[in-house]
């Protein structure tokens, strides 16, 4: 890796070119020219990647392989956007050659295989300890659900009792998500319940807290979403509060995914953008920026790594949200009352 110079803009390679990178990732990077040079672009083909880098300023390098993308000097660190059936082993091959690297979420399609990574990225050689690792949870970065946070831990509604969040996001031919087929091909476990669900464990963690133990049901509604598409869970925190989390791909519904927290004085609702909060017997609503986590992750990462400042999307937060989430899959399956291991 060529040496550094700490006020430049990382040079960046995007290791994948499909929906995600090209809608999220491509428009916030390039609202952070000051901390991020896309320098190269890897794909499974010339004209996916080659497609991407038409809709950027520069013309960065191609590469349809990745070790030799990894083994390039002026790369500096990677986005990682690959479906979630091949994420690690591109994730481990990118941690290995000491690169800076932010992968999206989940971590990995296991808790077994994130361990995995983890326990490698903990073992690094002793010139990589300044590595930065950032796993892509864009919804630990929007402002409403971190004021949300913030209100609950400040007391605002007291002691978390409950809480409940209904999310219908229905998956057909229509969507551009539908035509990722890894994403109902049943190569890992949970399909779109991973896929979209571990955003809104992430917020549950983050606003009432860790999820100790759930209970839940999961169905196949739609029979091209395999392996299943809508799931109801019941959660119990660790601080005592009880949660329900219900979420479907097959259907719609036309009420917001309001998240709902109910304390001892007091009760929010949280929504990217917006909470409604009633304190002391006064509501009021706060409004928020929104949908903005994924630039503000991303710049957490550039600041990370030129400055060593901490972020908020760990490996080990990545961990615990997919922790979360196979557990819940895990008490679907066998009808039992599942505890989440936090390791």
């Amino acid at each position: 890796m060529q040496p550094r110079n700490p006020s430049s803009p990382v040079r960046l390679a995007l290791i994948g070119a499909g929906i995600f990178a090209r809608d999220a990732h491509v428009p916030s990077l390039l609202h952070l020219p000051d901390h991020f040079e896309i320098v190269a672009i890897y794909s499974r083909t010339v004209a996916t990647a080659s497609a991407l880098a038409e809709t950027l300023p520069n013309s960065p390098k191609i590469y349809t392989d990745l070790t030799a993308l990894l083994a390039d000097p002026i790369v500096e660190a990677v986005d990682i956007i690959l479906p979630i059936d091949v994420m690690a082993s591109a994730v481990a091959q990118a941690l290995a050659s000491g690169k800076h690297v932010i992968s999206e979420k989940p971590l990995a399609p296991d808790l077994a295989t994130g361990r995995q990574l983890l326990d490698a990225y903990a073992q690094r050689p002793s010139d990589q300890v300044q590595q930065v690792w950032m796993v892509g949870e864009n919804w630990r970065y929007e402002a409403a659900f971190l004021q949300a946070a913030d209100f609950v831990r400040n007391g605002a509604i007291g002691r978390p009792i409950t809480c409940h969040v209904a999310h219908y996001a229905p998956v057909s031919p229509t969507s551009k998500y539908y035509h990722s087929a890894w994403r109902r091909s049943g190569s890992f476990p949970g399909g779109y319940i991973l896929d979209g669900g571990i955003h809104q464990v992430a917020s549950l963690r983050l606003i009432v807290g860790e999820v100790a133990e759930v209970s839940a049901i999961m169905t196949q509604v739609n029979p091209t979403l395999y392996p299943a598409d809508t799931i109801s869970a019941t959660l119990h925190f660790a601080n005592g509060a009880l949660g329900t989390y219900l979420a479907s791909y097959a259907v719609g519904a036309p009420w917001p995914a309001y998240l709902h927290v109910v304390g001892e004085t007091g009760h929010l609702r949280v929504l990217r953008g917006e909470i409604e909060l009633t304190s002391q017997g006064k509501t009021q609503m706060v409004k928020c920026e929104g949908f903005d986590g994924v630039q503000k992750e991303l710049a957490a990462f550039a600041t990370a790594i030129r400055e060593g400042v901490p972020h908020r999307n760990s490996a080990q937060e990545g961990l615990r949200d997919l922790a979360v989430v196979e557990a819940m899959l895990e008490a679907a399956e066998s009808g039992q009352r599942v505890v989440v291991h936090q390791r």
